[in-house]
């Protein structure tokens, strides 16, 4: 059953990294740069902001932190104990896929999809009455998740896998803000 899953895996990436081409690779090469997302992240806090005041802002702002750290550093704890070579430095792989970007860290999980994933379930918890079309939000994890088989980062399932522990943690961390909220902002 592992076997099949894997090889399910490794055929899905094939596919979808197969679907690029020279004529992108610098977009997604933008895309994938966490640090290039800044003016997206600024535009949000802006908003939220704009609806919650800024200490609620702040708090939100320690939690996202928090989640981030959490949701990363667990992140690597399953990359250093499966060591799950990533496809562009798989030698059975990476000379049937488009490479486009190479990292020499481990693929399992993505934390590219896990931190996205986390922030956006927890923020969409937080935020969705005040904001009409926010769960739109959604499609920063896809597009940016996609980025890493797209370079040949990582695999099908290790972005699922990090969906699943993003949305896991981002829901958890919302139990807890929500918990916590009425102490520090009653009413």
């Amino acid at each position: 059953m592992l076997e099949k899953i894997k090889e399910l895996d490794v055929n899905l990436l094939v596919y979808l990294n197969g679907l690029g081409s020279e004529k992108y690779d610098k977009f997604w090469l933008i895309i994938t740069e966490q640090l290039n997302w800044t003016p997206f992240f600024l535009l949000l806090f802006y908003l939220i902001y704009k609806k919650v005041g800024g200490k609620q802002t702040l708090y939100i702002l320690l939690f996202v932190a928090i989640l981030i750290a959490f949701t990363d550093q667990t992140c690597n704890l399953f990359k250093h104990t499966f060591q799950r070579l990533r496809p562009c430095n798989d030698p059975d792989i990476n000379t049937i896929i488009r490479v486009v970007q190479v990292r020499k860290s481990f693929s399992f999980f993505s934390g590219h999809a896990a931190n996205t994933m986390a922030v956006a379930t927890f923020l969409y918890l937080v935020l969705k009455r005040h904001f009409k079309y926010f769960g739109l939000l959604f499609l920063w994890p896809l597009i940016f998740a996609y980025s890493r088989i797209y370079l040949g980062l990582h695999y099908p399932g290790d972005i699922l896998t990090g969906y699943f522990f993003g949305a896991l943690f981002g829901f958890l961390i919302f139990l807890a803000y929500r918990r916590l909220k009425p102490q520090y902002f009653p009413g």
